[in-house]
C-alpha cells in the first residue's frame, strides 16, 4: 500500500522529511478496524512527532491522526461497525498513522463520520473534536460553576484547529458568554463566525482589555497556543478559584501565578485513553458520534480551511512547514492517493 513515512527526524524543507514509501497491508485483530483512509487533516502534533520521534534502524514511521475513510475488514471482536461504514477518527499515537492507504485503529475510539460532510469536510473534525470536547467538559467541567459564577470561558488562540471546534461546542451546549482571541483581522472574523461573543487581541496584554470592555473575570480559561508567553497575563485576569487548561507544550510554566487565586490547573491530552487503554477508552466513540450527529442536525460545521490536493509527501510537506508557520487558519485537509 501507499504511505508516507519517514527515518530521521528532519527539517520540512529536507526532501528526506517526509517520503513516499510502499508498506504491507496490515490485517486486524481484536477489536481493530482496517480502514480505506480517503482524506487526512495535518494537526501540530504531527510536525512535533516527526521532529522527536525516530523509528527503529531501517524501519518508516508514519505520521497522521486524523482521518476519514471506509472499513474495508474487522478484527474478530468489533461489536460496533462492519464493513463498508463511513467513519472519522484520530487514532492512537502508539500506532502508525493516518498518512497511508490503509490502517488499523480500534473501534473504540471511532466515529460515524457525518452524512452531510464529504470525506474531506470529516478529516478536518476527529482530534480537535475530541480534544475540544474532552477540555471543556471533562477538564474545566464547564457545566459545574466555580464561586465566582462569572459563567464566562476565555478561549486563549481561538482560530486555530481546536480553538475553532471549542467556540462551537461552547456555544452550542452551554449558556457561557464566551471571550476568544485573536490577532489579525482574517483570524478576528473567522472567530466571530464561529459563536465568540467578545474578541481580545492575544498580542497585545489582554487583561487591560477585558476590563475595558466592561466583561466579568473568566473563570474558564482554554488556552490553546503560547501559553509560557502569556500565562501572566492569564493569571491576572482570571477569576479566583477559576479553572485553567492548557493542551500546547509551554517550555516553562510558572504555576506560582496561579497559588493566591486557588487556580486549578490542567492539562488535556487526547491521546491519554488509548495510549493507556484506559476503562473509559470509548467514550471518544461515543462523543465523535454526538459531534457526528451536531454536524448533521446543522449545528456545528467543519473546521476545514484548505485542501492540499492528495496524500503524498509532497503536499504533506507542504502542509507540515504551513502548521510550523503559526499562521494557519482552522484545518487543513489532504484527500485520495
Amino acid at each position: 500500500m501507499k504511505a508516507v513515512g519517514y527515518q530521521k527526524s528532519l527539517p520540512i524543507d529536507d526532501l528526506n522529511s517526509l517520503m513516499d514509501i510502499d508498506l504491507p497491508r496490515p490485517k486486524p485483530e481484536g477489536r481493530d478496524l482496517l480502514v480505506e483512509i480517503r482524506a487526512v487533516s495535518v494537526n501540530p502534533v504531527d510536525t512535533k512527532v516527526r521532529m522527536r520521534a525516530e523509528p527503529e534502524q531501517g524501519e518508516y514511521k508514519v505520521l497522521g491522526w486524523d482521518a476519514a475513510g471506509i472499513i474495508v475488514e474487522t478484527g474478530p471482536d468489533v461489536t460496533d461497525y462492519a464493513p463498508g461504514d463511513e467513519v472519522f477518527y484520530a487514532g492512537d499515537l502508539t500506532r502508525q498513522g493516518t498518512y497511508s492507504e490503509f490502517q488499523l485503529v480500534d473501534e473504540r475510539i471511532v466515529g460515524k463520520k457525518p452524512k452531510s460532510l464529504s470525506f474531506a469536510e470529516a478529516a478536518a473534525l476527529p482530534l480537535t473534536s475530541i480534544t475540544a470536547w474532552e477540555g471543556l467538559f471533562d477538564r474545566l467541567k464547564v457545566g459545574q460553576p466555580t464561586a465566582a459564577g462569572t459563567n464566562t470561558l476565555l478561549v486563549v488562540g481561538g482560530a486555530g484547529g481546536v480553538g475553532s471546534i471549542a467556540l462551537q461546542l461552547a456555544s452550542q451546549l452551554t449558556g457561557l458568554t464566551i471571550v476568544a482571541t485573536a490577532s489579525r483581522p482574517e483570524s478576528q472574523e473567522w472567530i466571530k463566525s464561529l459563536g465568540a461573543h467578545h474578541l481580545l487581541d492575544h498580542s497585545k496584554p489582554m487583561a487591560p482589555q477585558l476590563e475595558s470592555m466592561g466583561l466579568s473575570a473568566p473563570d474558564f480559561v482554554f488556552s490553546t497556543t503560547h501559553t509560557e508567553h502569556h500565562q501572566q497575563d492569564i493569571a491576572a485576569l482570571m477569576a479566583p478559584q477559576g479553572r485553567l487548561l492548557m493542551i500546547d507544550d509551554p517550555a516553562a510554566f510558572n504555576i506560582g501565578l496561579f497559588k493566591q487565586k486557588s487556580i486549578s490547573v490542567h492539562w488535556e491530552f487526547m491521546f491519554t485513553r488509548s495510549m493507556f487503554q484506559t476503562a473509559d477508552m470509548a467514550e471518544q466513540q461515543v462523543l465523535l458520534n454526538k459531534v457526528s450527529d451536531m454536524v448533521d442536525a446543522g449545528k456545528i460545521r467543519t473546521t476545514l480551511s484548505d485542501t492540499l490536493g492528495t496524500i503524498n509527501a509532497e503536499n504533506l510537506r507542504k502542509a507540515h512547514g504551513l502548521i510550523e508557520s503559526q499562521k494557519t487558519i482552522g484545518k487543513l485537509v489532504l484527500a485520495g492517493f
